[in-house]
């Protein structure tokens, strides 16, 4: 169970890191 946790975390940090970076960098998305 823990596993999952940790698999749904770093795919939440993922899309958190993705849209930051569409903020910062329009320009490449």
């Amino acid at each position: 169970m823990s596993g999952l946790y940790l698999l749904s975390g770093g795919l939440a940090l993922l899309v958190f890191i993705y849209l930051v970076a569409a903020l910062f960098y329009p320009e490449k998305f």
